[in-house]
């Protein structure tokens, strides 16, 4: 019998790439996007979040074997934290009883290198409190100070600082969840088109992610480590943030980061 597996932000880039890849290896994918997919849910929103979960639910049976949370934004906006931060702990956390009805559950996001970028703390510890009302206010604020390039990085450090926190609970690993992340570095999606298509953005993604291997990637190299994370042999593997970016983590911040 096949798997049953979620992935979100499926209609494009990097969560597109996974789903292909998990349904030629003969899973059963069930994909979450505002177009385009089974689901079709707005996960910036909790009703959106909660509809999104409930037709998981409902398609499942209330059984899911995996989940490989790929929606985001880079909007430099409110959206980011909404969409990136709570956007995948909430639909994590709504599913979490069925993965732990799988005789093997595994869980995968997407982080990013950025998450090792200038944040704003206060923005990140609401996130951490599970707070949004306080910390959409706080990134609305921050947003007008013309501070919204750390709306992005603060969505996905406190998206890795969650992961760390909850992977190792027993919510998640004594109920034999898996729960890892990766952090890409510049991938060729969507996303990063507008960038991409100027020398000055160029430019600034050379300096922000220093790569020393293999450049910027295609989404299918960071959808096979999130393909390999959700296998059914990955059993020992949780809280860990797997860096795909050419060494560019170790560049930033080399040895100190041990």
């Amino acid at each position: 019998m096949p798997r049953q597996v979620v992935v979100t932000g499926a209609a494009s880039g990097i969560g597109a790439a996974t789903a292909a890849m998990l349904t030629a290896q003969g899973d059963e994918v069930i994909r979450v996007d505002q177009r385009n997919a089974d689901i079709v849910a707005d996960l910036s929103a909790r009703g959106g979040r909660a509809q999104a979960v409930a037709g998981v639910l409902e398609r499942t049976g209330g059984v899911v074997d995996a989940v490989v949370a790929c929606a985001g934004t880079s909007s430099l906006s409110p959206q980011d934290i909404t969409v990136n931060f709570f956007g995948v702990v909430e639909i994590l956390e709504g599913l979490r009883p069925a993965l732990a009805e799988a005789s093997a559950p595994r869980v995968a996001v997407t982080a990013s290198i950025s998450s090792t970028q200038q944040t704003d703390p206060d923005v990140v510890a609401a996130c951490l409190d599970l707070d949004e009302q306080r910390a959409v206010a706080i990134a609305q604020k921050v947003h007008a100070e013309g501070r919204g390039n750390q709306l992005y990085a603060s969505s996905k450090n406190a998206l890795a600082r969650w992961l760390r926190r909850t992977a190792i609970t027993d919510e998640w690993a004594a109920a034999g969840i898996p729960l890892n992340a990766v952090g890409p570095g510049v991938v060729c999606t969507p996303m990063t088109a507008e960038l991409r298509s100027s020398a000055q953005g160029r430019a600034m993604m050379k300096r922000a992610v220093p790569s020393k291997l293999g450049g910027w990637m295609e989404p299918e190299v960071i959808a096979d480590v999130l393909v390999w994370l959700v296998r059914p042999g990955n059993t020992h593997t949780t809280a860990q943030l797997i860096f795909i970016d050419g060494g560019a983590e170790a560049v930033v911040r080399g040895e100190e980061a041990f």
